[in-house]
């Protein structure tokens, strides 16, 4: 099968933060996954370089605003090295063939006639999202997602797009796609808002005003509204409109979808209702699915944001603790659906219990043991899905229920369960008192095979991690090797 598999992409108005390497990270782990069960997956992500806030950055930095996206941009490239991310393609909004697509897109959703002529309106718009709010959106008249920000109130002449068409179509896709959107309750959330009426938005600015954008065909004072031209990138970054060959074979059809989408729950309506009624306007299929993850937040359940400036740096993180532990811990301690909290302590109390007391104390005593008895194995491992036993496929069995559904979160600890019956065994068995070579192999080998069988499995998690236990426990004769994990001084 073919899968292709997207991020949202973040704006370049500051440097990456661990909002923006959880995505990465969970869709890298959904690619990854895909491609360890022999599927063919094109991984895409990139940044959103137009609008508002990032010409507002670049102004504020007296730097020409395609200079300073390319400082920006060159930070987020950077986390492919630092997460150790396996995309095939960085895409940018302000690479030439994406403008190229983005005017083709609007050319074609206006011979649809899904583009209005320009027409005069009044709005509260929040810089921060880059998005319009009605009453219904706000907070004591702020935007929730933003509270610090005040509301701009845009007065202009704009195109607009005929969101509104769109209503009867979407709700019957959500329909018969029950598993669209994931978590369910985002897709009973986008369902009750379509289900409310869709109001027609604008999709360009007076480039007088705010020049900083796509051209909008055949209009020389009229920009296009970033999410309008963003949200083409899912799509040009395949090839569209002129490699059709490679867009087709990843895209999918209507019949059969190829699309995976990770994006976060402010970007629900975005991707799931705007996105997908933008490609039925242009006759194309839409998504095969929308994961939609909750927050990070800092102390105090406060929402992380570059806006906010309460970040924590992904890359310091790594820098001081490895990338393995950070994307072990975004996996598996953060809730993929809920919001969840992330302080020093407590990243460095699951450090410590997971993986330096667990999978490190257990890869190192079982090595140590087998190499000081210079014990000879029989360990099975294939790659090829014939040749597995029963053991093995429960375990993988028990990985593609959980990474169907996005529980990375439960993945890693229905793994870990493994891992804390292998370390039962030792404590019970205690072979370092056993003498009798025979016996002490007897004990020990189920024991690796449950390791190395564990390893195979944390491939889309821990990649580099387990590639090291690969490599020991398949060597000829396992040696103790380093530590897998350091303590914390």
């Amino acid at each position: 099968m073919k899968f292709y598999i997207t991020t949202t992409l973040p704006y370049v108005n500051a440097a990456p933060h661990l909002g923006h390497a959880l995505e990465f990270i969970q869709a890298d782990a959904v690619a990854r996954y895909h491609r360890l069960r022999g599927d063919e997956v094109f991984f895409n992500i990139g940044t959103d370089e137009h609008g508002a806030k990032i010409y507002a950055k670049a102004l504020e930095e007296g730097l020409p605003p395609q200079v300073y996206c390319d400082k920006y941009a060159a930070k987020f490239s950077l986390l492919k090295e630092k997460f150790n991310l396996s995309y095939d393609n960085f895409i940018r909004t302000t690479d030439k063939h994406h403008i190229e697509a983005a005017q083709k897109f609007w050319e074609k959703c206006q011979d649809n006639g899904f583009i209005s002529n320009k027409k005069k309106y009044q709005v509260k718009y929040c810089v921060g999202c880059e998005l319009e709010k009605t009453a219904s959106d706000l907070v004591n008249d702020k935007c929730p997602e933003h509270p610090s920000l005040t509301l701009e109130i845009r007065e202009e002449e704009n195109y607009f797009f005929k969101f509104s068409a769109f209503q009867n179509k979407l709700l019957e896709f959500y329909r018969k796609n029950r598993n669209f959107v994931v978590p369910y309750s985002r897709q009973h959330e986008i369902v009750n808002f379509v289900s409310l009426g869709l109001q027609d938005f604008s999709i360009s600015r007076l480039k007088s005003k705010m020049p900083w954008g796509i051209p909008v065909p055949d209009d020389e004072g009229q920009v296009m509204y970033v999410w309008f031209d963003a949200l083409v990138n899912y799509i040009s970054a395949l090839g569209w409109p002129d490699d059709q060959e490679r867009f087709q074979s990843f895209w999918g059809t209507k019949e059969q979808p190829n699309a995976i989408q990770i994006a976060g729950k402010d970007n629900l309506r975005q991707q799931a209702a705007m996105w997908q009624a933008m490609l039925m306007s242009v006759d194309l299929p839409n998504s095969k699915q929308i994961f939609i993850h909750g927050f990070i937040n800092g102390e105090g359940g406060i929402k992380m944001s570059k806006t906010l400036g309460n970040v924590v740096d992904p890359i310091e993180l790594v820098d001081k603790y490895g990338i393995d532990v950070v994307r072990y811990y975004l996996l598996r301690v953060i809730h993929p659906y809920e919001d969840s909290d992330f302080t020093p302590q407590k990243f460095e109390q699951n450090y410590t219990a997971d993986l330096v007391n667990g999978l490190g104390n257990l890869v190192s005593r079982v090595a140590t043991l087998i190499d000081k008895n210079n014990l000879s194995l029989n360990l099975k491992f294939t790659r090829n899905s014939e040749d597995w036993d029963e053991k093995y496929m429960e375990l993988y069995t028990g990985v593609s229920i959980k990474m169907n559904a996005y529980k990375f979160n439960e993945v890693l600890e229905f793994l870990w369960s493994k891992l804390r019956a292998c370390d039962e065994i030792i404590t019970r068995t205690a072979p370092w008192k056993i003498k009798d070579l025979a016996e002490l192999k007897n004990i020990l080998e189920p024991v690796a095979q449950d390791i190395l069988n564990v390893a195979d499995l944390l491939r889309s998690f821990m990649p580099a991690t387990a590639e090291k236990i690969i490599a020991q426990f398949t060597a000829p004769q396992i040696k103790k090797g380093e530590p897998l994990f350091p303590r914390l001084s």
